[in-house]
């Protein structure tokens, strides 16, 4: 069957202009099978991230791409259904996926036991760390140089504790998205950017006269996220990764955004 892709924005959804992506009970549980009522609808609701490259922004043409939306069109796929796409962020993609008014999370999401406690996370499909981005002239090399310095990064997400255990000296510039901090960066307004390497190395690669700097100093497991007791979903989008993995498309999918080969393989069940 044809599959179109939409777009909608997070105040869009929040508006009330977009129906509810499954009913939920009083625990804040799917009230039924999210298969069935996804193939019923005719579309699946995927919250991401229209500000991170490249998991999930916008190209020249302003069409919104990345890896995390390849991913959930393999998942669309998998359930003959069109994608409708909702721009997320840190701060409000567990809150829009508990609300129902997305289906799932796909928005580089380290699970960690305190969000699982909230939703449910697919296996990990990608792992990442967390490092500095700085201009080409700083003299900071690592987070030992971070005492007194100004760090920008994006609220709502492991990296704030992160950099709060590795640099505790270090003064953090909060925003709601990846590109506010990296415009607080690029006007002299903070020394450092932290965040995960490889979303770093991509405005690097986008704005010579930057350098991403010192070690890695954390393991970030990205996982879909689902509501809390959605099995149901949970096991489709896990089915949908592996099968990415053993045809070899989900390496051409890395590569294509990453330029790499993936470090890290997916985590295989026998079938």
């Amino acid at each position: 069957m044809k599959r179109r892709t939409f777009l909608s924005t997070g105040a869009a959804v929040a508006g009330g202009t977009l129906f509810a992506a499954q009913p939920v009970n009083a625990q804040g549980t799917p009230a039924q099978g999210s298969r069935d009522a996804i193939r019923q609808r005719k579309k699946l609701v995927a919250g991401i991230k229209a500000d991170t490259p490249p998991f999930g922004f916008l190209d020249k043409s302003n069409q919104l791409v990345g890896f995390d939306i390849d991913l959930v069109r393999e998942v669309a796929k998998a359930l003959s259904v069109e994608l409708e796409l909702v721009r997320v962020t840190s701060p409000t993609r567990i809150p829009m996926l508990v609300s129902a008014q997305v289906d799932l999370v796909a928005a580089s999401m380290t699970h960690t036991r305190e969000r699982d406690r909230t939703i449910d996370f697919s296996i990990t499909y990608y792992t990442g760390a967390q490092t500095l981005l700085v201009p080409e002239s700083s003299k900071i090399g690592g987070l030992s140089d971070l005492a007194g310095k100004t760090v920008a990064l994006q609220q709502g997400t492991t990296l704030e504790k992160n950099l709060t255990a590795a640099a505790p000296t270090a003064s953090q510039l909060a925003f709601r998205d990846y590109n506010s901090a990296w415009l607080a960066l690029r006007q002299g307004r903070a020394d450092a950017f932290t965040g995960s390497y490889d979303v770093l190395r991509g405005f690097a690669a986008a704005n010579p006269g930057f350098r991403i700097t010192g070690e890695r100093f954390s393991v970030e497991p990205f996982g879909i996220g689902v509501r809390q007791g959605d099995s149901d979903m949970r096991d489709l989008i896990n089915e949908v990764l592996q099968d990415l993995w053993e045809s070899k498309r989900y390496a051409e999918t890395y590569k294509r955004w990453f330029e790499i080969e993936p470090a890290v393989a997916i985590e295989m069940w026998p079938k």
